[in-house]
């Protein structure tokens, strides 16, 4: 990272951060303490919603500070009343969209790699007369588990479920429950292998 990246990464940690925090509280989401974050996230809440970022949360929006780079804003944004998203302490993000209907939970430790897609929800219905028009959204939760790994360009669907510690390879497309401590990819994802959690290697 070069001289002048360094200098805006440290004018983001201090006089970025504050700002953003100040304005993501303004919108109604809540933030924990000690955020880190690089460029202006997308933050959006229905009314009667609920967006929730734990302590020392990473919120990366600029390429510079990504090995791989980010495509987009960091963008978290509920859709109907009463949705919810809830991140846990310790999270890293990095131009991901989380998009919530219902429910999403992400636990703490979790790193979510660059571009990834996490969404509870078809954004329309199936039926072709009413695709086009209908903007209610079909969902069912997502729950993502303490210290889970999403590899660049995962897609989440809705309903699924990852269990903790598992990591899930790039480009990886989840629809439906990945156990906790194994390797998964691919699409539909599927296990690869087990982790030896708690071991070097």
């Amino acid at each position: 990272m070069n001289v002048l990246s360094r200098l805006q990464g440290r004018l983001w940690r201090t006089i970025g951060t504050n700002f953003v925090v100040r304005m993501i509280f303004r919108g109604g989401a809540k933030i924990g303490q000690q955020p880190v974050i690089y460029g202006w996230p997308i933050i959006d809440l229905c009314k009667g919603s609920e967006i929730r970022i734990g302590s020392r949360a990473v919120l990366t929006s600029i390429s510079a500070f990504n090995a791989i780079g980010v495509n987009r804003k960091v963008t978290i944004r509920t859709l109907s009343a009463n949705s919810k998203v809830t991140i846990g302490d310790d999270v890293g993000i990095s131009g991901a969209i989380i998009c919530a209907s219902t429910s999403i939970h992400i636990g703490a430790g979790t790193l979510v790699g660059a571009n990834v897609i996490i969404a509870d929800n078809d954004f329309h219905p199936v039926d072709d007369i009413s695709r086009r028009y209908s903007r209610q959204p079909s969902g069912r939760p997502v729950h993502i588990g303490e210290n889970v790994f999403l590899g660049t360009n995962t897609i989440v669907l809705k309903g699924s479920t990852i269990g903790e510690n598992s990591v899930i390879g790039a480009g990886s497309v989840v629809s439906g429950l990945i156990p906790p401590n194994v390797v998964a990819a691919g699409n539909p994802c599927r296990i690869i292998r087990e982790l030896n959690v708690g071991r070097l290697v």
